[in-house]
């Protein structure tokens, strides 16, 4: 459809087509990030706009609509500083709006619905079991409508209430989440000593139409072909190769088949650098030290960059673990996924990365790597969180695991003599090392804190207990604590480095 009189430059907007999930077609409109031309006939990079980035693609004319074309906008033109060329005056609303987006991606979760706070452990007052009845759910009365999600006390004891109220239909579940602002900690100590803390979140200020390009066409790893989803930082002279090889087992990136073959005759490893912590059947977890293993390290990175566009890559990998894992077969160690994780974190984060691999996903292996960052953190006997922002996939793999331990939980408490069962968020928190916050933010997600009578009470309704059930039925993998060997080291003691 497209027009050949009229030329289309980078920044025009326009519908373009592209195929759906159920494969029919649709015309989003999209803008124009880049052109080129091959043989004459010009291709257009184009990103669809309010869709995530690793659906770009470039397309060929004929799928553009050019009856609706929109011209970039012209930016007005504003006095230059002092009379300098290059330099414009300051403008705190450019600096408001520049501060706004570099943040923009923390608000990958709605924000949060007001709810009531729950009672101090004075104010808390016990009641009997309810039987299992058929009624509707009780609202929340809040004393206080607008005070804020982070104000949950969580020492009020909660008692739980297995209603079992049939699913309402149209009923909608309450959108929950907080805005954690991207927290890059900076050192002011002495530059010999190596850093113990990090952050991989990506600065957004510093995008570029390079960067917001993917730059490899795909990458064979092992019996696997990917197709990258974002921009990754590898070696210019690489991109311009129908395929990127990498060898599976120590990541290092070579630009032909001939030379992953050599390669091959050379590498020792047939399994990820550092100590085997787990394993059961065929599934093990690889602890590396960001500071003994560092070519690994960075080749993780890069590797991982193609599919997070969140995150930044570090080279300095000094402060960070790296738990990758992997499934056994007779040729060796595959990688299947990793997630790293600071030395020392000061704000409790267990994970800093996360990643499945996507010929792994949809199987099980996020939710196994969430869980184990989860197990470690009991191992250290501390409350852990993922680093903030998610990506969009994160955040649904996170709130599904929360969701179903927590639950999980409530399931199974007993009532004795005849009283409902009791807990608190602290309770919940200690036996799963779910932060406080994270807890809270599910059961609201859940829509599972109700106010009656006084007291808080947490109604499990019949469409919640089934869809449970039937989302643990599926869920085969799981983590074997008794398989785990690992002992927690003291971060802080210079030896230990």
């Amino acid at each position: 459809m497209a027009d050949h009189s009229v030329e289309i430059t980078e920044g025009c907007r326009l519908p373009v087509l592209r195929k759906n999930q159920v494969n029919e077609d649709e015309w989003p409109l999209a803008e124009i990030l880049s052109v080129k031309d091959i043989q004459g006939k010009k291709l257009y990079y184009v990103h669809y706009i309010d869709f995530n980035k690793r659906l770009d693609e470039w397309v060929t004319p004929d799928r553009l609509d050019i009856k609706k074309l929109q011209f970039p906008k012209k930016e007005a033109k504003t006095p230059m500083k002092d009379g300098l060329p290059g330099s414009r005056p300051s403008s705190p609303e450019r600096d408001v709006k520049r501060k706004a987006e570099s943040v923009s991606l923390a608000t990958q979760v709605t924000a949060a619905t007001p709810v009531p706070s729950l009672p101090s452990s004075a104010e808390a007052s016990q009641a009997s079991v309810y039987p299992a009845m058929r009624d509707s759910s009780f609202s929340i009365k809040s004393r206080d409508e607008h005070e804020p999600l982070t104000s949950l006390t969580t020492n009020g004891t909660t008692s739980i209430q297995r209603h079992l109220i049939p699913p309402q239909p149209g009923r909608k579940r309450k959108s929950c989440g907080g805005t954690d602002e991207d927290s890059q900690d900076s050192s002011d100590g002495i530059p010999s000593a190596p850093r113990m803390t990090g952050s991989l979140v990506s600065d957004r200020s510093h995008d570029d139409i390079v960067t917001r390009m993917k730059n490899i066409d795909c990458i064979e790893l092992g019996r696997h072909r990917l197709k990258p989803w974002y921009f990754s930082p590898y070696p210019q002279e690489l991109t311009s190769l129908l395929i990127l090889y990498l060898c599976e087992f120590c990541l290092k990136y070579l630009k032909s088949l001939k030379c992953l073959q050599r390669h091959l005759t050379k590498c020792n490893l047939r399994h990820p650098p550092g100590n085997e912590i787990y394993r059961k059947g065929t599934i093990s977890f690889f602890e590396i030290d960001g500071r003994k293993n560092k070519a690994y390290s960075q080749n993780l990175c890069l590797l991982a960059k193609c599919f997070l566009d969140h995150k930044t890559l570090y080279y300095d990998t000094d402060p960070f673990l790296f738990y990758v894992m992997t499934e056994y077969d007779s040729k060796g160690f595959h990688i299947v996924g990793y997630f790293s994780k600071e030395k020392e974190s000061t704000e409790d984060y267990n994970v800093a990365c996360i990643l499945t691999l996507p010929p792994y996903q949809r199987r099980g292996y996020g939710k196994l790597l969430i869980e184990f960052s989860y197990e470690l953190s009991k191992v250290e006997g501390k409350t852990g969180t993922p680093e903030k922002p998610l990506s969009d996939l994160g955040l649904l793999s996170y709130r599904s695991y929360w969701s179903q331990t927590i639950l999980e939980i409530l399931m199974d408490l007993k009532s004795e003599n005849g009283e409902r069962p009791q807990i608190t968020i602290n309770e919940i928190s200690e036996i799963t090392s779910v932060k406080k916050e994270d807890v809270i933010s599910t059961l609201q997600y859940l829509n599972l804190i109700n106010y009656y009578k006084g007291q808080y009470i947490l109604t499990l309704s019949e469409d919640i207990v089934e869809g449970h059930e039937r989302a643990m039925q599926k869920r085969h993998l799981r983590i074997d604590p008794k398989c785990l060997h690992f002992t927690p080291k003291d971060w802080s003691k210079r030896g230990k480095w």
